[in-house]
């Protein structure tokens, strides 16, 4: 696979149109590594496969109706990585998109896979006609410093915004992107 003249070999990332029950299960798996692995996404652990696939449900409606867009990246054991873009957004913010949900298995990082996520979601954002894209993340994570070396723009840091899977506040960092 190439972005921007990065090549990501045995990757496969694409957008899925449609989010079918075996692909549900496949990004719950993803989910439940990255909350296991400490990743404060929106869950606490113990996190129940149930609870994981309810979620994936919910995304593949949005999906389904146009509210989200979602891109997978693909090894040979299949998904091992996603992101979304929630397009939905108030009548008089048209122009934006929320970046949510960026999720890396374990078994996939330290391979580019969230920077190329990254590039593709902004393209998908560029392609659909948003000029604005925001995003929040934990502060001092591998998705801020990500964030951060993609030129992403810090502006501002809430302390104790959320809880970690295993318990503890944690500050949240905002992100803008304007896209050209």
């Amino acid at each position: 696979m190439s972005i921007d003249g990065n090549t990501y070999p045995g990757i496969t990332i694409r957008r899925l149109a449609t989010v079918d029950d075996a692909m549900v299960g496949r990004l719950a798996e993803i989910l439940l590594d990255c909350v296991e692995g400490g990743a404060s996404v929106g869950f606490m652990l113990p996190l129940s496969r149930t609870t994981a696939v309810a979620f994936w449900q919910r995304v593949a409606a949005g999906v389904a109706q146009g509210e989200r867009a979602l891109l997978v990246a693909e090894d040979a054991h299949g998904p091992v990585a996603t992101v979304q873009l929630v397009l939905s957004q108030p009548d008089n913010q048209p122009h934006r998109a929320d970046l949510a949900k960026m999720l890396v298995h374990r078994r996939g990082r330290r391979m580019g896979l969230g920077a190329a996520l990254m590039r593709g979601a902004e393209a998908m954002a560029r392609d659909g006609g948003k000029t604005l894209l925001v995003l929040d993340t934990v502060t001092g994570g591998d998705a801020e410093r990500l964030y951060t070396r993609l030129g992403w723009t810090r502006c501002g840091v809430v302390p104790n915004f959320a809880l970690l899977p295993g318990g503890g506040y944690c500050d949240t960092t905002y992100f803008y992107r304007e896209l050209a």
